[in-house]
């Protein structure tokens, strides 16, 4: 449930019903916004059968909830988030693009992209270290001395890094060496991560699942935040149709359908939602004018040589082509990059 406290509840008045709720044992999440103080209780609600909380000081009014998604829904935390980086910040008016290699090959071929990167205005280099791929025999990346290389690129460049987790184990080493973690679309719903991620407090974007609903997604989002860690961005990266001539089906609709749902700001990942390096752009556009707080894209210096995905990456030509396409939408939408 959620106690809507009145607008001029004195924080006094917020701390009785804060310290009554915990004697209870209930969970008890505090969103300030900028007219009033909302309190998210967590819990076991028959406890409360016996206690007029309507009638205590600075109560305005209690709603219950219907959607399983407490933490990440509206609800508890009616104003959207933004989510700071290491002095970047994440959702409100600015869209953020992050970019790189699908997989780290070697030094050269990060440290040159970075730097292509930086001159375009990008603020993060993403890049595989640990890659979770279909067949055993792919390429599955660099793991530790892939984060250094990465690492190396954050040093020279100023970039800040996004890397992936494909398990607690990868997790601890990610954490090592990344600003944000990435949790693939594959390990959505792989709930002992997503607590581990929680308790960590790394920031973290949020994959949607090969064939995740919505409200399996924003719940996935919940086990990060039951935990604690409320830094997350959630990513929109397509889902599994019928159709076999995209490798996903990009859900541009999701983009405004969970910015109405919830709070947490939503990036699109055009490269997997599509494929095809020549639908990159276009969908781009489509989610940056549909609502979408940033892009994560794949990039490489020569997509037919990459080791992963290069079917799907752009080259520098048509990503400097995606950067002023973007850059004319911000424009119009009132948004900076």
């Amino acid at each position: 449930m959620v106690i809507v406290m009145k607008p001029k509840a004195t924080k006094e008045e917020i701390a009785g019903v804060e310290k009554l709720l915990k004697n209870l044992d209930f969970g008890v999440h505090i969103s300030e916004g900028s007219e009033r103080t909302i309190i998210g209780v967590i819990g076991d609600k028959r406890k409360l059968a016996e206690t007029p909380l309507e009638l205590m000081p600075g109560v305005d009014r209690v709603v219950h909830i219907l959607e399983p998604y407490k933490l990440a829904g509206r609800a508890f935390h009616p104003e959207s988030t933004t989510i700071k980086v290491n002095g970047q910040v994440i959702g409100g008016n600015k869209i953020v693009v992050m970019a790189g290699p699908c997989a780290v090959e070697s030094e050269e071929q990060v440290i040159s992209t970075a730097r292509f990167l930086k001159e375009q205005g990008v603020t993060f280099l993403r890049g595989g270290a640990y890659k979770p791929r279909t067949s055993p025999y792919s390429f599955q990346g660099l793991e530790e001395e892939g984060l250094k290389i990465l690492a190396q690129a954050r040093k020279e460049t100023g970039l800040l890094i996004v890397s992936e987790a494909v398990s607690t184990r990868s997790l601890e080493q990610v954490a090592k060496y990344a600003d944000i973690v990435q949790i693939g679309a594959r390990n959505m719903q792989n709930f002992h991560l997503l607590q581990e991620v929680g308790r960590s407090r790394l920031p973290v974007i949020l994959k949607r699942g090969l064939s995740a609903t919505i409200e399996e997604w924003l719940n996935a989002a919940e086990y990060i935040m039951n935990e604690g860690n409320y830094n997350i961005i959630l990513c929109e990266r397509g889902i599994r149709t019928f159709e076999t001539y995209t490798r996903n089906t990009m859900d541009i609709s999701s983009i405004p359908a969970v910015k109405e749902l919830s709070h947490l700001p939503v990036i699109a990942d055009p490269s997997h939602g599509t494929g095809r390096w020549k639908l990159v752009i276009p969908m781009s556009r489509a989610a940056i004018a549909a609502g979408a707080d940033g892009l994560i894209v794949e990039v490489h210096p020569n997509p037919k040589e990459a080791l992963s995905d290069g079917p799907q990456s752009l080259n520098y030509d048509s990503f400097t082509a995606l950067m002023e396409d973007i850059r004319k939408i911000a424009v119009i939408l009132g948004r900076e990059i």
